[in-house]
């Protein structure tokens, strides 16, 4: 069986106002076995939304661009979508019926269903990186996704 292609994905979701206009900015990048690097960028606007579904909308269409199981590092600046893996929130949540610990409803189900659901197939590890520090590829993600919703042709959600 052969190794699973390598991919890092950079994601960011950002918003005027929340909710107001917002957008997201993938980047993909890939090593091939030649040492060469590709790169594949993604954003888009919409009309209004949260920050919080920018973020996770920026993850699901990265995992959705891959076209065949992955081994997937993803770096992400939002709390809510790496410590939602990391800290296993996602797996309770599935468990009680997408209900939080205090019992309320999960807000943005609809969004963490096509995240489980883009992720199945691909091994992920999801990694928080501190936002507007200066990390580049975040820099990059963070100006596709303001650049997306700063766009006149803005979609619905």
């Amino acid at each position: 069986m052969e190794d699973k292609i390598k991919v890092d994905i950079y994601t960011d979701g950002a918003c005027s106002g929340n909710p107001g206009p917002g957008g997201y900015g993938t980047i993909l990048v890939h090593v091939d076995a030649n040492g060469q690097k590709h790169e594949k960028e993604l954003s888009k606007g919409y009309k209004c939304v949260t920050n919080n579904q920018m973020e996770l909308m920026a993850v699901i269409v990265g995992l959705e661009a891959l076209k065949k199981p992955c081994s997937v590092t993803l770096y992400s600046d939002s709390k809510y979508v790496v410590d939602a893996f990391n800290n296993h929130w996602i797996d309770n949540w599935v468990k009680k019926g997408w209900k939080t610990a205090g019992k309320s409803p999960v807000k943005n189900v609809d969004l963490w269903k096509r995240l489980l659901e883009a992720k199945k197939s691909h091994e992920v590890q999801f990694i928080w990186v501190k936002g507007h520090a200066g990390h580049e590829y975040n820099e990059r993600c963070d100006s596709l996704a303001v650049k997306a919703y700063n766009n006149d042709n803005l979609a619905e959600l």
